[in-house]
């Protein structure tokens, strides 16, 4: 009996999980990675969420769109979050990327009919690529902010917000993007 019960009250667990993820984006591959539910039961629960398919595709792969300079800034801020997050509670790693994903967006959120520059599902592969040393963090020369960068790129690095390329718009919106990535990453 203790068994069943167990069982069940993991199957919960990981139908709320799904269902968080779901709400927030995520790609049907990370919500298979995450639970144990089948793939069967997850486009179910998806279609009922969504009211559509999941998207096909593969998952993001390459690292370097975190290093282009806007990703660079959200993402260096979500890891700012999910790092905060991890060291002050004992909570799931998915938990936590859910929380940090949630906090992000309460940060940058994406104008009416546009996708945050950082989707869950990039946001979970960074931390994967993370964990396998393929992507690290690098302390900006200027601002002292600890920005994601390539594991042979940490000495001398300057970030994206202390030297903003040519090409990136300095409207009013990026201003007030950059002062918040700013005092985030103080």
């Amino acid at each position: 009996m203790t068994k069943k019960t167990k069982s069940i009250l993991n199957e919960s667990k990981d139908i709320q999980i799904a269902i968080d993820l779901i709400r927030l984006g995520a790609r049907l591959q990370l919500l298979e990675m995450e639970t144990s539910l089948s793939r069967d039961r997850l486009i179910s629960l998806y279609k009922e969420l969504r009211g559509e398919s999941p998207p096909k595709g593969m998952l993001p792969f390459s690292s370097d769109w975190f290093l282009t300079w806007q990703p660079n800034i959200h993402t260096s801020l979500f890891l700012s979050i999910y790092k905060q997050l991890k060291h002050n509670s004992d909570i799931s790693e998915i938990s936590a990327i859910i929380k940090a994903y949630k906090l992000y967006l309460e940060q940058f959120p994406p104008e009416f009919g546009e996708e945050p520059v950082l989707s869950l599902t990039r946001a979970w592969t960074l931390n994967r690529f993370m964990k396998c040393d393929m992507l690290t963090t690098a302390v900006c020369k200027s601002c002292t902010g600890e920005f994601i960068s390539r594991p042979l790129m940490k000495r001398n690095y300057v970030c994206g917000l202390c030297d903003v390329p040519s090409r990136a718009g300095k409207t009013q919106k990026f201003i007030d993007a950059t002062n918040a990535a700013r005092q985030a990453a103080a």
